[in-house]
């Protein structure tokens, strides 16, 4: 009644202003999501990834297609599998923070001059797109794929990643997880692969959709060696 007499009229907060609040709680909610979802995985296996999501509903060759998918743990898992797939996805592993900077700035460089783009991603970066988005070659994608690159390798560490990695990396058409791939193609357990197992079904990595390790062409084999001198070369690894 004051403001009445007085003949002035309360001020009402203006349509931009609960916009900017709303925007602002909506980033805030979304944060805190994806930190918790982030962290929870730290110990909770996640049941399915975006990528199965994706072949399963979109895929030409998978589309309702059974996901063949058997979690193991790491230390069910032989250390040459872990060898293996470091020599041929990711040599700095170890000791990269979820960059490989070199090799982005040789990936740009070769984009710039107009030759085949080679892969620049490391295997942390291969968990936080696998797990949390889309595939595509957006920038938006990009981005976020950055910003879960950090928050897996400050949250999980390098063993979890690699087991969450070993477990969720496409191998095959709906095969997913060296346990699976191992099934499907050797017919064994994972804890059984020999060393040149582990090493061609790394061949596979490159190009899931189209490459057989039970039947490996020639490039396969050739590739298969490769891995096996770079794994010689490293030695071994300790997570």
């Amino acid at each position: 009644m004051q403001n009445e007499s007085n003949g002035r009229i309360p001020k009402r907060p203006s349509y931009s202003l609960w916009l900017l609040r709303g925007l602002a709680w909506l980033v805030l909610s979304a944060g805190l999501s994806t930190l918790l979802i982030t962290a929870a995985y730290r110990w909770v296996n996640p049941p399915y990834t975006w990528l199965m999501v994706e072949r399963y509903i979109w895929g030409d060759e998978t589309r309702l297609k059974a996901i063949q998918h058997d979690w193991v743990n790491l230390d069910s898992i032989p250390n040459h599998m872990v060898l293996a797939v470091v020599a041929a996805e990711d040599n700095l592993f170890m000791t990269h923070w979820g960059f490989d900077f070199k090799s982005i700035k040789e990936a740009r460089e070769e984009m710039l001059q107009g030759k085949r783009v080679r892969g620049a991603s490391t295997i942390s970066m291969q968990v936080a797109k696998n797990v949390f988005l889309w595939h595509g070659r957006t920038w938006t994608r990009k981005v976020l794929e950055a910003g879960f690159t950090i928050l897996v390798e400050v949250i999980w560490g390098k063993q979890r990643i690699m087991e969450v990695y070993l477990n969720v990396a496409e191998f095959g058409p709906s095969i997913y997880g060296v346990e699976a791939a191992s099934q499907e193609y050797f017919n064994r357990k994972a804890s059984e692969l020999t060393r040149q197992q582990a090493a061609m079904l790394t061949t596979v990595l490159p190009s899931p959709l189209r490459r057989n390790p039970a039947k490996p062409s020639q490039y396969m084999r050739t590739y298969q060696q490769r891995v096996l001198r770079n794994m010689n070369n490293i030695g071994e690894i300790s997570l």
